[in-house]
């Protein structure tokens, strides 16, 4: 049996964390309701890596697959910035920029929305529904991200028809 007396070996004495020069925050991830800890490290005003809490009694420190993605899902290169679109009968995919997308999304969900709209139902009573559109959330959305769909979606435009992929 091997006995030292200094607790490190010397070349474990010499290293030190990738963070070091990094300043230190304290977070929860958003990416579920149970409310895991976050150490987040910031350099220079940038996220240059996120880790679980080892000081958290909800997670001790270990993070699930999406809370183990957060730098990735911030800060990848390999993020897609545009939008992929096929017009009408075309055979060819064309890129289009993000705020093109949302402006047509936001477009076409007024005509849908306008058209299949319940004021009152047979029996007169108002119902302010809307059936001609559905949502369907992923689970790399955040607490917050779903909150606001929900409230935007079945209270802003009548929907009923909101799931997310994350409870399926």
């Amino acid at each position: 049996m091997l006995h030292h007396k200094e607790p490190l070996s010397p070349r474990t004495a010499v290293c030190h964390s990738r963070y070091r020069d990094a300043e230190k925050h304290h977070g929860v991830c958003l990416y579920c309701a149970i409310g895991c800890g976050l150490n987040i490290y910031t350099y220079q005003g940038e996220i240059v890596g996120v880790e679980g809490d080892d000081e958290s009694p909800v997670n001790r420190g270990r993070l699930c697959p999406k809370g183990s993605n957060t730098l990735q899902m911030l800060r990848s290169p390999h993020r897609v910035a545009t939008v992929r679109y096929r017009a009408p009968y075309a055979t060819q995919w064309e890129d289009r920029p993000m705020d093109w997308a949302m402006d047509r999304i936001a477009r076409l969900m007024k005509v849908a929305r306008d058209a299949g709209f319940q004021e009152k139902n047979a029996a007169g009573m108002p119902v302010n529904t809307c059936h001609s559109i559905a949502s369907l959330g992923g689970s790399a959305s955040d607490n917050e991200e779903n909150y606001l769909m929900k409230k935007l979606f079945t209270g802003g435009l009548g929907m009923l028809d909101v799931e997310n992929q994350a409870r399926l």
